[in-house]
């Protein structure tokens, strides 16, 4: 019972120290932060690619969109890509015919949101 009640002690205290440093961070750093805690936990999000108005394209269960970097260079390039379900009658559900595919989103040649799956 002791050693339960000191891990509930630190836990507590790890969480106090957590919630301080956060305070002493910068908005950016705090960002930074939970972009990583994210990605390492991952996220049910969606990609919708736009035609003007129009939904024409749609991602499910996307983890996360990542920037692509040159191999040689290290420099980032003016894409971003991911992997998700294709949603091919933009209904928000994986539906059996449905695949999860790789994709890439141009910099300037796509409109599109990414948002976590309100489902």
């Amino acid at each position: 019972m002791v050693r339960r009640g000191l891990i509930v002690s630190l836990m507590m205290l790890l969480g106090v120290g957590l919630v301080f440093g956060m305070s002493a961070c910068t908005q950016e750093s705090q960002n930074q932060i939970s972009r990583s805690i994210q990605n390492w936990t991952g996220t049910n999000g969606v990609v919708e690619v736009y035609a003007g108005e129009k939904v024409v394209r749609r991602f499910i269960q996307v983890d996360k969109l990542s920037t692509a970097y040159g191999t040689s260079d290290g420099q980032a390039r003016p894409y971003r890509f991911g992997y998700g379900v294709l949603d091919e009658n933009l209904n928000f559900v994986k539906d059996p015919e449905e695949k999860k595919v790789y994709f890439e989103l141009g910099e300037y040649t796509a409109q599109y949101i990414f948002f976590e799956s309100p489902r």
